[in-house]
């Protein structure tokens, strides 16, 4: 499965942005799905989660209350809605499959997913 994000661009802070991530040469329909964004000079970390059923969603605190993951499983299809970004929320993002089969909640484990997308980068400016 290949893994396709689209949707960043250059945003002012306090704005909204919604990027979303295509499956393609597969589905994830059974998999959790995770964003994750690396900042300059930072590491990947985890931004959110979603269960192959919706059910269970976890979010890092950084964006709790801001961000929502939602997916289409008839598309294919993971996204993030994005609103009251912050100069900080300035990355790239990265959407990728958790790799374990129907897992019943969300980790944010790194090492646990794969199928990464090539990113999309967000900036938010003051």
């Amino acid at each position: 499965v290949q893994l396709q994000a689209s949707g960043g661009g250059l945003v002012q802070a306090g704005a909204s942005l919604r990027i979303s991530c295509a499956a393609s040469g597969g589905t994830f329909t059974n998999n959790a799905m995770g964003w994750f964004r690396r900042a300059p000079g930072k590491e990947r970390e985890f931004v959110a989660g979603i269960s192959w059923n919706s059910r269970n969603i976890a979010y890092a605190d950084a964006v709790k209350g801001r961000f929502a993951i939602s997916r289409d499983n008839d598309k294919n299809t993971v996204y993030l809605q994005m609103n009251s970004l912050k100069i900080e929320d300035t990355a790239i993002y990265y959407c990728a499959i958790d790799q374990g089969h129907r897992r019943p909640r969300v980790t944010a484990n790194l090492k646990e997913f794969g199928s990464w997308g090539q990113g999309t980068l967000v900036t938010v400016s003051s």
